[in-house]
C-alpha cells in the first residue's frame, strides 16, 4: 500500500474525537471520515462505518491485513502528531 496523502480535515478539543482525517492511496483512492478518537491508554484509528439495520456500526473501508493496518494507523497519527505540533508552533510564534 503507497498511502500518497493524509489530510487532517478537522481537529476536536474536550473531545474523544481528536481529528477527522482523509487518506489517499496511490494518488487512487481517496477514503474519507477516518477518526483519531483517545482511547483509554492511547490514541488509535476507526476507519469510516454506519449503522446497520440491527444498530451495528460496520465499516465502510478498511485494511485487510494486520501489517496494512499498523501501516495506515502510523502514518495518520504521525500525521495527526505532526498538525498538532505545527499548530502549537504557530501559536507560539504568534505570541
Amino acid at each position: 500500500m503507497n498511502i500518497t496523502d493524509i489530510r487532517i480535515r478537522r481537529t476536536y478539543q474536550d473531545t474523544r474525537l481528536k481529528a477527522l482525517v482523509s487518506v489517499t492511496v496511490d494518488h487512487d483512492l481517496a477514503v474519507h471520515d477516518i477518526k483519531v478518537i483517545e482511547g483509554p491508554e492511547r490514541l488509535f484509528v476507526a476507519m469510516p462505518s454506519r449503522k446497520d439495520d440491527n444498530g451495528v456500526f460496520r465499516d465502510i473501508a478498511h485494511p485487510i491485513t494486520p501489517e496494512a493496518r499498523r501501516e495506515l494507523e502510523g502514518a495518520i497519527l504521525e500525521a495527526y502528531h505532526n498538525h498538532i505540533q505545527n499548530q502549537q508552533n504557530a501559536v507560539a510564534a504568534d505570541h
